[in-house]
C-alpha cells in the first residue's frame, strides 16, 4: 500500500476535533487513507443501502448502533445526519468521535457550515502525488527557488508516461490500462454524481461543456465564449464550472493582485487537475501521442500546479497559488505566497533548458523590485541546476 503524506496531518487533527471531515474526488484514496489511519473505529459507507436507508429513516438508530467512534463513508448521501452529528458531539466532546469522508463538496461543505461549523476540521485527499507514488517526500515549498534537490538519475520515470497515466490510486494499484478506467470513471461521474445529485438534465451537452474546458486547459476563462460554444446560457456555464471545481476535476488559479502599476487580468486560468483525465478527455490516446500534441505544454503545465495545490493540501494547508499577467502579455505561471514572500515559478515542457524559460521571472522581478528574490523554473528536463541566479528544476522533483 502507497503511504499517503496527509495521513500525518489527519491523525493531528483528529485528536483535537471532535469531527475530521475528509473530501475529494471520487476514487482519491478517501477509504483506505481512513480506515487504515482508524483501525478501531466502526465503519459505515453510505452508499450502501440499507445502511442509508436507516440514516435517512431513523437517523438516530442509526448513529446509535455504533460505539464511541465511527467513520461514516459518503456521509452527504444522508445530509440529514449532520445536525444528529452535531447533538452528539455536544454532548460527548470526544476528540476523534467522527470521520466522516464525502466525494460531493458542494453538498458536504454546505452541510458541514451549516452544523457542524467550529466542530469539524477540514482536510481535501487529491489523487496521488508523484512524491507519494515514489516514496519520498514533496518539494519542500518554502525551499522553492532558494535549495536544489538531489536525485538520483536512475530513479526518474518517463515524463509522458507519468502524463498520460495520470495519479488516480485505482490505475496504479491494480496495474489498470489507465484509459479504459478513465473512459468508466468520467461516465460514472457525469450519469451518476452529475445527473443524480446535481439534477442536469442534458448530460450530452454537459459531456460536451467539459471537453470544451479541458480545450481550453491553461487558459484564461471566457465563461462568454465557453457558453456559446457549447449553446448554453452564461449562467448555465458558471454553474456548471463550479460544479467540475467543487467535485475537484478542476482548478481556477486565481491572478495575483499585486499590479506593479500595470493593467493586470483579471480571469482565471483554468486547470484539470489529473493529467490522465484530462488525456482521455483530449482524446490522446498513448503517451507517445502526448509529445506532439498541440496541448502538450498546457498538460504540463496542469501536472506542475496540480503537485503544488497536493504539496499544500497534503499538509492541510490552504494553498496560496496564483498567476500573474499583465495586458501586454508578460507572465509568470504560477506564484507562490509563502508568509507574504512571493515565488515566481514559470513551467515549460520542453526538455532542454532555453535563455527565454527566464524572461518573463526577470521581467517579474524588475517590476516587483525583487531583483535577487527567489525564482524557479520547473521544466521537463531531467536534470536540475542553477541558472541566473534562478533555480531550474526537473519537474520529476516535484
Amino acid at each position: 500500500m502507497i503511504k499517503r503524506t496527509l495521513e500525518t496531518t489527519l491523525l493531528g487533527v483528529s485528536r483535537q476535533y471532535p469531527v475530521t471531515t475528509l473530501t475529494g474526488p471520487r476514487q482519491s484514496g478517501k477509504t483506505t487513507l481512513v480506515r487504515n489511519a482508524f483501525p478501531n473505529h466502526d465503519y459505515a459507507s453510505l452508499e450502501e443501502p440499507d445502511q442509508r436507508a436507516l440514516a435517512l429513516e431513523d437517523p438516530r438508530g442509526f448513529l446509535g448502533q455504533f460505539g464511541r467512534k465511527v467513520i461514516l463513508d459518503e456521509v452527504q448521501r444522508a445530509p440529514d445526519l449532520f445536525s444528529y452529528i452535531q447533538t452528539r458531539v455536544d454532548e460527548r466532546g470526544i476528540a476523534g468521535q467522527y470521520i466522516l469522508t464525502g466525494s460531493q463538496d458542494f453538498l458536504l461543505m454546505n452541510k458541514i457550515s451549516q452544523s457542524l461549523a467550529g466542530r469539524a476540521a477540514i482536510l481535501h485527499l487529491l489523487p496521488f502525488s508523484l512524491s507519494e507514488l515514489e516514496g519520498r517526500h514533496p518539494l519542500t515549498l518554502s525551499d522553492i527557488g532558494k535549495k536544489m534537490p538531489t536525485r538520483k538519475k536512475n530513479s526518474i520515470p518517463d515524463l509522458y508516461d507519468v502524463l498520460f497515466e495520470g495519479f488516480y490510486p485505482r490505475i496504479h494499484d491494480k496495474g489498470l490500462a489507465p484509459q479504459r478506467w478513465l473512459a468508466d470513471y468520467y461516465k460514472t461521474y457525469v450519469e451518476r454524481d452529475v445527473r443524480t445529485v446535481l439534477n442536469v438534465g442534458d448530460v450530452e451537452t454537459f459531456g460536451r461543456f467539459v471537453r470544451l474546458c479541458a480545450g481550453r486547459n491553461g487558459q484564461l476563462l471566457n465563461l462568454s465564449s465557453l457558453s456559446n460554444d457549447c449553446g448554453v446560457t452564461h449562467s448555465t456555464a458558471k454553474r456548471w464550472l463550479s460544479i467540475l471545481e467543487t467535485s475537484f476535476l478542476v482548478i481556477l488559479l486565481r491572478p495575483h493582485h499585486r499590479n506593479f502599476n500595470k493593467r493586470i487580468v483579471k480571469s482565471p486560468k483554468l486547470y484539470f487537475l489529473d493529467t490522465g483525465l484530462l488525456c482521455y478527455l483530449l482524446k490522446i490516446r498513448s503517451p507517445g501521442d502526448v509529445i506532439h500534441h498541440a496541448s502538450r505544454g498546457s498538460i504540463f503545465e496542469s501536472f506542475a500546479v496540480a503537485e503544488l495545490l497536493k504539496n499544500y493540501l497534503n499538509r492541510g494547508k490552504e494553498p496560496d497559488l496564483y498567476f500573474w499577467r499583465d495586458s501586454t502579455g508578460h507572465e509568470v505561471d504560477v506564484l507562490i505566497d509563502v508568509g507574504g514572500e512571493l515565488t515566481p515559478i514559470e513551467v515549460k515542457s520542453g526538455q532542454t533548458f532555453a535563455k527565454d524559460f527566464i524572461a518573463d521571472i526577470q521581467y517579474w522581478r524588475t517590476l516587483a523590485g525583487r531583483s535577487s528574490s527567489a525564482a524557479a523554473v520547473i521544466y521537463g528536463g531531467d536534470k536540475s541546476f542553477r541558472r541566473e541566479d534562478i533555480a531550474v528544476y526537473s519537474w520529476s522533483c516535484l
